[in-house]
């Protein structure tokens, strides 16, 4: 019983840290300049797996809009009724709970969480590396690497996305968002701090 109490009090604690979405999600410089701490690390992620700072935060804001909650929609049971949600996705990187287990036995902690930015944009890391890894996408690929992301990278090897013209599009919107975000990051990285020193 005390265990169980412990446990209740201290996810309590770490609901009250998740941070609310920036208030300008399409510029990075604004938010980076609201969050410095992100922009460590993401400059840590880049460090580790060789992925380009702009390539994480696009991915992010196609797949939460930076929501560290976000969830699909639940479905409806006779059209009224909220009922279950279609998959487990969740967090900054929308990840399965599956792929996200795989993610923490493989490489991240214990208590890593799909709700905490750092861990966040270090799956992206992580899963970009195994993309690169086992089907030969560059890691500064935001499209294709989205593509792998959404699919899967044995539905990307297989070419699941040639059926899907609307995830296309979307490929190619992260790519966009990437391209403005290393634009625009060009411009404000002098301001930026990459390490913290806390």
């Amino acid at each position: 019983m005390k265990i169980r109490f412990t446990l209740l009090c201290f996810s309590i604690f770490l609901t009250g840290c998740v941070s609310k979405p920036p208030a300008d999600i399409n510029n990075i410089c604004n938010i980076f300049k609201q969050y410095p701490k992100w922009y460590v690390d993401s400059k840590d992620v880049e460090r580790r797996w060789k992925v380009p700072v702009p390539v994480q935060m696009a991915i992010i804001h196609q797949e939460s809009k930076f929501n560290a909650r976000a969830r699909p929609p639940r479905t409806k049971l006779l059209w009224i009724i909220p009922w279950t949600r279609p998959s487990t996705a969740y967090g900054y990187t929308q990840a399965l709970r599956s792929t996200w287990d795989n993610y923490k036995r493989t490489n991240g902690w214990f208590w890593s969480s799909r709700d905490d930015f750092g861990d966040g944009v270090d799956f992206i890391g992580w899963y970009a590396n195994q993309a690169n890894i086992k089907a030969g996408i560059p890691r500064t690929d935001a499209y294709s690497l989205y593509l792998a992301y959404h699919e899967g990278i044995g539905g990307y090897q297989r070419k699941t996305y040639l059926k899907k013209p609307w995830l296309i599009s979307v490929a190619r919107k992260v790519k966009a968002k990437s391209q403005l975000y290393a634009m625009q990051l060009n411009s404000c990285q002098g301001s930026l701090k990459s390490r913290s020193w806390w």
